[in-house]
């Protein structure tokens, strides 16, 4: 059994996604949810699947001390960010040997980087007249998007999209994706 940590700090769709499909699973067991922010709709959205809910300050999550133990004592296999919106140190990367995913609302490397989150992703890729768009599901590293990525799926920009049209395509395809690539790297060693 593979333990798998859940970093958001929205609504957390994404990552009551990842609880549901892992629910009773023999290979995957999603430990915890961590969380920056006290009124995450995420920490509701894990009640249902028993995953328990760990609020850090700002202050714990720039001296990760505590943050770091907890993945230890949880002896977590994977990070997966869904949806979180603060930067992991290197100390938390570290920790876990560099296995943190995060997924992003576009196809990497355009539209990535400080500010490129949720709404402002997509209304980017309408503003920059792109014919398709997607997600990128990509290892994490001290550079904002930048690390290794694992899986790329796309999706047409259609004539007419807003960004909230365009982010129900993007948002298909990540409840798709997000699980197989746990899935397939739960299977590794």
């Amino acid at each position: 059994m593979k333990n798998i940590v859940i970093f958001a700090s929205g609504t957390g769709t994404n990552a009551e996604n990842i609880a549901r499909h892992f629910a009773g699973s023999d290979t995957v067991k999603v430990a915890a949810l961590f969380t920056s922010n006290r009124r995450a709709g995420a920490i509701e959205r894990m009640a249902p699947y028993g995953v328990p809910c760990y609020f850090f300050s700002r202050e714990q999550w720039n001296n990760p001390t505590e943050i770091i133990d907890e993945l230890r004592r949880l002896d977590t296999h994977l990070i997966v960010l869904a949806g979180f919106l603060s930067m992991v140190g290197k100390p938390i990367i570290d920790a876990v040997g560099g296995n943190i995913i995060n997924i992003h609302p576009s196809l990497l490397p355009r539209h990535g980087g400080k500010g490129m989150w949720g709404m402002n992703v997509h209304r980017a890729v309408l503003e920059a007249g792109d014919k398709e768009s997607g997600i990128t599901i990509h290892y994490v590293t001290e550079v904002v998007d930048g690390g290794t990525i694992i899986c790329q799926r796309r999706c047409p920009v259609l004539p007419g999209d807003t960004p909230e049209s365009l982010a129900t395509r993007v948002h298909r395809l990540e409840y798709e994706a997000l699980p197989a690539v746990i899935e397939q790297l739960a299977a590794q060693p």
